[in-house]
């Protein structure tokens, strides 16, 4: 079902894990499918497929299952059994278990760069997705009945007409800014510092999530007895904190976590980026639509980001199927105004629930400590609090569409 001639159905613009997911959803419904993307795969440039952790909640775990993938990602990750919440220079934790729950893990994690060799070998093997890599889009025009977008590539340059045109290109999305769609942003001043470790004693299998005075500090079960981490501190010191030596840096880092796991040694290669909150003011444009960062950036706490960007990918598909079902088009602007209303809320959510934790235990002022204090407490006391948090992170609240509910699109 290639398009060969430049004529799609639908053109994916960024092969990161959420543009190549959406490409694999789609492959089994028999449309014509073109992904572009800028960055050679064996470019250890490429973004989405480095040495950062990435947590898959259950939503996603059901979606990769109804895709027929789940068994090649669970090889490659690591269950998630227990969370564990502290506020550093506070009394006591929070906690929630998969088996109170009903459920065999609350999540899984798995290092980017080995769920991208996952995707990127099924996206290698299927026949139904024209993949143009490394290949950029110069420009779009986006009409009543097609949009069109010229690619450059090593062939040179090419035009792709499709019937809906997907941005999945990232925060700094080019082709948001083609569609005219502007962005929100603000700064939290943070950046996050990621890499793994191994910690002295056995994670088994918990995740922590460390509230600091600099900003939260989590630590992720992962492959071979060591840990993730992502360690939030302030952008000024970030210099600074790259710049230590291993042993410094390690010396630093148990300071804020302590010594649940025992003394942390071997860190692995670290990486530094700066957190930005980014919303775009709409998600659709003529013919186009937004999924994953380049429709929203979230502040890394409670891990998140990744698997709203696939309720993102598993609504669309939704709205395709159902256009196709109802043989109507789904590139058309009742079909992409159910897309948007559809994830409006779960986005806004999200958005909603990451900054305000983000603000909640960063604040010093002594109301606010006063009320994470009580949270910290109800939360384990109150009955219904413990299950409905974590209904929502496993991403089984609100209307969910197919696969996230594990079923399969065909």
């Amino acid at each position: 079902m290639s398009g060969k001639n430049g004529s799609y159905d639908i053109v994916i613009v960024g092969g990161g894990m959420i543009g190549t997911s959406l490409a694999l959803a789609l492959a089994p419904l028999g449309l014509r499918v073109a992904l572009v993307e800028a960055v050679a795969r064996k470019e250890t440039q490429q973004p989405s497929f480095d040495d950062r952790s990435t947590a898959l909640s259950r939503s996603t775990q059901r979606m990769f299952e109804a895709m027929g993938l789940w068994n090649a990602v669970a090889a490659a990750s690591t269950p998630i059994s227990n969370i564990h919440v502290s506020d550093k220079g506070r009394f006591g934790f929070s906690h929630i278990d998969a088996a109170e729950q009903g459920v065999e893990a609350l999540g899984y994690v798995v290092i980017n760069r080995v769920l991208g060799r996952v995707l990127q070998s099924n996206l290698d093997a299927s026949d139904e997705v024209d993949v143009f890599c490394p290949a950029r889009v110069e420009s779009i025009e986006l009409g009543p009945d097609q949009a069109v977008a010229t690619v450059q590539s090593g062939d040179g340059m090419k035009a792709l007409t499709c019937k809906l045109l997907v941005a999945a290109d990232g925060a700094n999305s080019a082709v948001r800014e083609m569609m005219g769609i502007s962005v929100q942003k603000r700064e939290y001043g943070q950046s996050a510092v990621i890499g793994n470790l191994l910690p002295e004693k056995p994670i088994d299998n918990c995740a922590y999530e460390r509230f600091t005075a600099q900003g939260p500090l989590a630590v992720l079960p992962i492959a071979d007895d060591r840990a993730g981490f992502v360690w939030t501190i302030r952008e000024r010191d970030a210099d600074r904190v790259m710049a230590l030596s291993d042993d410094e840096f390690l010396d630093e880092m148990q300071q804020e976590f302590g010594y649940r796991l025992g003394e942390f040694s071997r860190v692995g290669k670290r990486a530094c980026y700066p957190l930005v909150l980014s919303k775009a003011v709409r998600l659709t444009a003529t013919r186009s639509v937004l999924i994953g960062n380049s429709a929203h950036g979230l502040h890394p706490v409670s891990a998140q980001g990744f698997n709203l960007g696939m309720r993102d990918v598993a609504a669309l598909c939704d709205c395709i199927v159902d256009a196709i079902s109802n043989q109507s088009d789904f590139g058309d602007a009742p079909s992409l105004e159910r897309y948007a209303s559809w994830r409006r809320s779960d986005q806004k959510k999200l958005v909603h629930f990451t900054d305000n934790l983000v603000r909640l235990f960063g604040s010093s002022r002594p109301g606010l400590r006063t009320l994470r204090n009580i949270g910290m407490i109800g939360f384990d006391l109150v009955p219904g609090i413990r299950p409905l948090f974590a209904k929502h992170t496993m991403g089984l609240a609100g209307e969910l569409p197919r696969l996230s509910r594990g079923v399969p699109l065909r």
